[in-house]
């Protein structure tokens, strides 16, 4: 094959995915978002954000899961200050996982002044879909039939969301998937560690339905300016997402040093949970539109510094979650 026809051959391949990927100012228009992208299609959509954005997205195998399938994490930006987001450790919670694509798309591809200096102050890692046998089983647990777990169930999977206590090394990590983050988790050292989720649906005592709740580190040993950095990072996620529609309230967690918010705390990170509520179907694009909206708050106020002049005792005024809206369940818990 000639030169001219390979040159040919590869601006036709970029202008065909061109296509199939929007620009970050289409993110803005309400462009419909995949909520459940294939194993196959997730990472397909990955390296044609590598593409697009000449590299700035990153894309890298971090490991595979019990049954072989790719864990993938994606990069973006090359500033001091460090940020790990983590999407779908629970299989059957799913709606992160396409924010984190489109959080990709907006602050890679392109090269706008902020999107320059977004990148030149915040290096963001993302662990896209941690648990994929999980995702296409559509159950919380990783697949692992001869698990036999505390937290899990037997013949069944582990939790993955209850094995990141410091003291035990990966490498003695049952829970396959979670393995894998504490590695990414040491060999990054981010400053900032955000894990999504989803929970049940709720009501505030206002009688309003919680669309998200949020926590930080609840485990004693978690140092304070820790727990007083998450808080204050809790407050930017709580913002940007009742400034897209939503309503925010706090998540009753518990303080066991395996949930990853404590996990990640005690080893020095600002370490925060986020919790999108499963509500129906035409409420989803909404959903992730607010996991991606504080995905981009956060890393903004971590580059431009605003995030350390909140008053962390501001978080303590996010409300309370309130009971389960009737008629529904209690399946998504990170409590349970």
């Amino acid at each position: 094959m000639s030169r001219r026809a390979r040159v040919v051959g590869l601006v036709s391949g970029m202008l065909a995915v061109a296509a199939l990927v929007a620009t970050p100012a289409q993110a803005e228009t309400g462009r419909k978002l995949d909520p459940r992208p294939s194993t196959v299609k997730l990472a397909a959509e990955l390296h044609k954000l590598e593409l697009l954005s000449f590299g700035r997205v990153d894309v890298d195998l971090a490991g595979r899961s019990n049954e072989g399938r790719p864990v993938w994490t994606a990069r973006v930006g090359n500033g001091p200050l460090r940020i790990l987001y983590v999407t779908q450790q629970h299989g059957d919670e799913p709606l992160g996982t396409p924010a984190a694509l489109e959080f990709l798309r907006t602050a890679g591809v392109g090269n706008s002044a902020w999107q320059r200096s977004l990148r030149s102050k915040v290096t963001v890692e993302i662990v896209v879909r941690a648990n994929p046998d999980g995702h296409e089983r559509d159950w919380r647990f990783n697949y692992d039939p001869g698990a036999d777990p505390e937290f899990g169930e037997r013949g069944k999977g582990y939790d993955i969301n209850r094995y990141h206590n410091p003291a035990v090394a990966p490498k003695d990590n049952p829970a396959t998937e979670a393995a894998i983050i504490q590695r990414r988790f040491a060999a990054f050292r981010p400053a900032i560690t955000v894990d999504y989720h989803m929970q049940g649906r709720y009501v505030g005592d206002d009688g309003r339905e919680i669309t998200a709740s949020v926590m930080w580190p609840t485990h004693p040993g978690v140092a304070a300016k820790d727990v007083a950095f998450a808080k204050q990072i809790s407050v930017v996620a709580q913002r940007s997402i009742d400034a897209a529609g939503g309503n925010t309230s706090q998540y009753p967690g518990g303080n066991y040093e395996g949930i990853a918010r404590n996990g990640y705390g005690l080893l020095g990170s600002g370490s925060v949970l986020i919790e999108l509520s499963a509500m129906e179907k035409q409420h989803e694009q909404a959903q992730i539109r607010s996991a991606l909206a504080s995905m981009l708050a956060i890393a903004r106020s971590a580059a431009d510094g605003s995030v350390r002049d909140i008053d962390p005792a501001q978080a303590e005024a996010i409300p309370p979650r309130g009971k389960p809206l009737p008629g529904t369940d209690e399946e998504h818990s990170e409590a349970a």
